[in-house]
């Protein structure tokens, strides 16, 4: 590896025509000293510490992994991989991972036998259902198992122990993407494919910085970039990220103005003229109250809500109006507001006014933030039953109820599945007791982290944490479970654009740290759960045949895996589902034939009021749609419900840099990734910073109403009144005199009312020079390549 991939994240060019294929460019990285031809074996995996899902073979050397390559015949990335892809593996043999099992006594974490630790939790699950019922204990996961884990924790919490309070960390990254795709076609499940990028004549980003979540993805776009026929891009973000300096058009709009913006662009595409009425005729409904609603929102009244041109609007319009081959994506800086369902949705209607779906180079993507996390969708780990099921319909219960052999009573369905933010609340009131928190950090990763401390330091909540390190939550647990990480066990999962990849065990876990399924088969068998006829529950005990299981399940679904086979998976490339017989080698685009998963009898969900999330009742939805086409849903502006003031002058969002992930569990542990960026910072515009005479790496304070960080300041192109803060940093800064640096210090406790994501881009907030010297300011900003810095690290969280 020749190139620097701190400084330049995104590699070499490798130029293309539309509609030629992508060329090939393997990426490798192993250990100091290691020669490729030392390699004892390379083991087929993926990438997890992004939700590209670049496909990789692990380096393993007299039982040790030493780096990674990418796979050249893989589909996502043709060889390519990601800064953390390729230095973030050596977390795995970091010395401070978990390697036995930990319980409280007398206040402290000691360590302890599996016996010890899951009789613990049995004896605590036992007496909670026996004195409060199953909805006593809660499940919050994460969106980095694999599918065979999460469809086991889905069937042991839905089926076995029949609570509904299920959720994961997916829920601040991934809801809105799985609920905007509900509303306008019925069901989740991603329209387009990365393979779009080969065909587009304009790609537009609404929200997504890819160039630092998903460089591989970018990566591909560059190459485009530099080849002949260039597509246009649309970038609408309000900072000058990579993707906003190599844009066509910049839309920088105020956070929590993105509805606003939206209604304007579809105003002016309709009325432009630049529709397919032939195919919203056939294939819509709700086009004519979409018509109306947008006539109110002309370029003029956009610009004043979003502080951005009139002009800029219309080249925007016309960009996305005029394409013959469309191209949308779409993350955290529209999901993670007060209105993210209502703006992501308005981005499908773009696709569905235009007929632009189904075709190369014509695709919607609502991105995830996790590599994962399209399986706790689809296995019901998550706000979700399994196999995209739809809980208000009782077919639905009875038929999953059959495939587990439970009376469908057994299963809850009076409410959806509980979404994380009120578990958490139910656990702050005292009704949930128990919550099992596997493979994430809600300590760091939640809003109103004050709220959350308190809420998990509860005596009468017991908490187990599930995990490969000593996590800020974990630190609160009452019994610590040590996990088996990525290359140390075997499973599938499935990314961004439905790609499904097998990730080979390389190595043994640590100690006596055991895999995720494993864990939950184990508290499954010390449950002694049963199924209606007495066999034990679940039924599955290895990796394989829980995916042969999930086979069954996913049987003429939306997410139909029934054509998959581990055997199918291995030495080639990832495949996207639905592949079935009908579809023997995958689907590479979903709906190219107008068909969409909407039927009534059919379909995941019957979609919710955008403004109050009031759900629609069967009956209303059969009213609207009652011949399974995709739905165009309208939408009215509503204005943030934090807006700066004169006490809070700024805006504040959170989110990532392409250096680290979550909060930094692994990555942290990487030198070359910890090196480039070690220290929290906040992002302020060179006039801000002129106006309250704040200096590139001055030491500052940050302050919402909930908390303040203290942080280096880096002046750079983000927009006037607004600050930038990564989530990334755990809530304690002891190098800088015990002072808070976590992102979440800041959030609001508040959530869209359609997906329930959480808020993490509408704060308001102020700024001043601190009288505390941080360990990153007085001396220049935290550190950070210049390649990047310029152009501003990037965004959304989980």
């Amino acid at each position: 590896m020749t190139t620097d991939r701190i400084a330049d994240p995104w590699g070499t060019r490798t130029p293309y025509q539309p509609g030629t294929e992508w060329p090939e460019r393997v990426d490798t990285y192993l250990a100091d000293g290691i020669a490729p031809e030392s390699v004892d074996r390379w083991v087929q995996s993926a990438a997890v510490l992004h939700s590209n899902g670049d496909g990789l073979d692990i380096a393993v050397k007299d039982g040790r992994i030493v780096g990674v390559r990418g796979r050249a015949v893989d589909r996502v990335n043709h060889g390519r991989l990601d800064p953390k892809d390729l230095f973030g593996w050596q977390a795995n043999a970091s010395p401070d991972r978990l390697t036995t099992p930990l319980v409280r006594v007398g206040g402290e974490l000691k360590p302890c036998d599996w016996d010890t630790a899951m009789g613990r939790i049995v004896e605590r699950s036992r007496h909670l259902l026996d004195t409060r019922g199953p909805s006593s204990i809660g499940f919050y996961t994460s969106g980095q198992l694999f599918l065979e884990a999460y469809y086991t924790q889905g069937a042991v919490a839905h089926g076995a122990i029949g609570t509904n309070h299920v959720d994961g960390n997916t829920r601040l990254c991934t809801a809105t993407a799985a609920e905007a795709l509900k509303e306008s076609f019925g069901c989740d499940g991603q329209p387009g494919s990365y393979t779009d990028v080969d065909h587009a004549d304009v790609i537009a980003l609404f929200g997504h910085n890819v160039a630092e979540t998903q460089t591989v993805l970018w990566a591909r776009m560059l190459d485009r970039l530099a080849g002949e026929s260039p597509p246009a891009i649309v970038c609408v973000d309000p900072r000058l990220t990579p993707v906003a300096r190599r844009a066509t058009v910049h839309l920088a709009p105020m956070p929590g103005t993105n509805v606003a913006l939206m209604n304007g662009l579809l105003r002016e595409i309709i009325a432009h003229g630049w529709v397919d009425r032939d195919y919203i005729d056939a294939n819509t409904v709700g086009f004519d109250e979409l018509q109306g609603r947008v006539e109110a929102f002309p370029p003029e009244r956009v610009a004043e809500i979003c502080g951005v041109a009139a002009d800029d609007i219309r080249s925007a319009a016309r960009l996305l109006g005029t394409a013959e081959r469309l191209l949308s994506t779409v993350l955290q800086g529209f999901y993670q507001s007060h209105q993210a369902t209502a703006a992501a949705v308005q981005v499908n209607n773009i696709h569905l006014v235009r007929g632009m779906l189904g075709k190369p180079g014509c695709g919607v993507l609502q991105m995830n933030g996790q590599p994962t996390a399209e399986n706790t969708r689809e296995c019901g780990a998550d706000g979700d039953l399994a196999g995209f099921r739809n809980w208000s319909n009782d077919s639905h219960i009875a038929e999953l109820a059959q495939l587990w052999n439970l009376e469908p009573l057994q299963i809850p369905h009076y409410a959806p599945p509980t979404h994380a933010m009120q578990m958490f609340r139910f656990a702050e009131e005292g009704t949930l007791r128990m919550l099992w928190v596997t493979a994430t950090n809600p300590a760091v990763s939640l809003p109103e982290l004050a709220r959350v401390r308190d809420i998990l330091s509860q005596e009468r909540l017991f908490l187990v944490v599930q995990d490969i390190f000593m996590t800020e939550t974990a630190a609160l647990a009452d019994v610590v479970l040590p996990a088996a990480a990525w290359g140390e066990k075997t499973g599938t999962f499935t990314n961004a654009d439905r790609t499904v990849h097998l990730s080979e065990k390389a190595v043994e876990p640590p100690g006596s740290a055991r895999s995720d399924l494993d864990i939950f088969l184990d508290y499954a068998r010390r449950m002694d759960f049963r199924d209606k006829d007495g066999q034990p529950f679940p039924p599955w005990t290895d990796p394989e045949s829980a995916f042969e299981a999930w086979k069954k399940c996913s049987a003429g679904r939306p997410c139909d895996y029934t054509g998959l086979t581990y055997e199918k998976l291995r030495g080639g490339s990832g495949i996207q589902w639905p592949c079935n017989a009908e579809h023997p080698d995958g689907t590479e685009r979903l709906y190219s034939d107008n068909k969409f998963w909407s039927h009534p009898d059919y379909c995941e969900a019957y979609g919710k009021d955008l403004i109050t999330g009031a759900p629609l009742q069967p009956d209303e939805y059969r009213s609207m749609n009652p011949y399974a086409k995709a739905v165009i849903k309208a939408a009215q502006y509503v204005p943030p419900h934090e807006r700066p003031s004169p006490d809070y002058p700024f805006a504040l969002i959170t989110g990532r840099t392409v250096y680290h992930f979550h909060t930094r569990t692994k990555t942290a542990r990487a030198p070359q990734l910890q090196a480039a960026a070690p220290e929290v910072w906040v992002e302020v515009s060179a006039s801000d910073a002129r106006r309250l005479g704040i200096g590139e790496g001055d030491a500052v304070e940050v302050r919402t109403p909930r908390g303040c960080v203290v942080c280096a300041a880096r002046i750079c192109g983000i927009r006037d009144g607004v600050l930038f803060v990564p989530f990334h940093y755990g809530y304690w800064d002891a190098d800088a005199g015990g002072h808070h640096r976590a992102g979440n210090e800041l959030t609001l406790t508040d959530w869209d009312p359609v997906s329930k994501q959480p808020i993490f881009k509408t704060a308001a907030a102020k700024l001043h020079k601190s009288r505390v010297r941080h360990a990153g300011g007085n001396g220049g900003a935290a550190a950070h390549p210049a390649a990047v810095a310029e152009a501003v690290p990037a965004g959304g969280q989980p």
